[in-house]
């Protein structure tokens, strides 16, 4: 399913193919990903489980979220919350806004369930961007580590 699309930019559900470029664009940062983690992503979307969407530029993956449709830990568990996991922009795609275009896409899919929706962020500086991409995005720290916003 396609979501967004403006210029070169695609905001669409996952496809089989995704897993191998995904792949390729963490071995291009030097970082380490298990192709099993992307392939059960792919698995639970189709089994319609949770929410996948891929950012696209120029025929290229250029990040990717998933999205819970209730969070299954933390302090938001069990209470029919929608939860934003995995938020990834390879670093030769971020600072064009892609983040927060997926954001848009992954809160409006949400919206259509539950007036919140959660998210966990890192608390160390190498989530600095998105932690405060998300405070920017009206997300509140609640002191563990994630944050809710109301998405009425």
């Amino acid at each position: 399913m396609k979501y967004y699309e403006n210029n070169s930019l695609i905001i669409r559900s996952m496809i089989r193919s995704d897993i191998e470029k995904i792949i390729e664009g963490f071995a291009e940062q030097n970082w380490h990903k298990p192709k099993e983690l992307f392939e059960g992503y792919y698995t639970r979307q189709e089994e319609k489980e949770h929410i996948v969407i891929v950012a696209e530029v120029n025929n290229q993956v250029a990040g990717y979220v998933t999205l819970l449709p209730s969070a299954s830990t933390g302090p938001f568990a069990c209470q029919n919350i929608p939860e934003i996991v995995d938020l990834n922009v390879f670093i030769k795609f971020q600072k064009h806004g892609i983040g927060n275009r997926m954001m848009d896409v992954v809160e409006r899919i949400a919206k259509v369930d539950s007036d919140y929706v959660s998210l966990a962020v890192g608390l160390h500086d190498g989530y600095g961007s998105a932690q405060r991409m998300y405070v920017k995005r009206g997300y509140i720290p609640d002191g563990s580590g994630c944050g809710i916003k109301d998405n009425s």
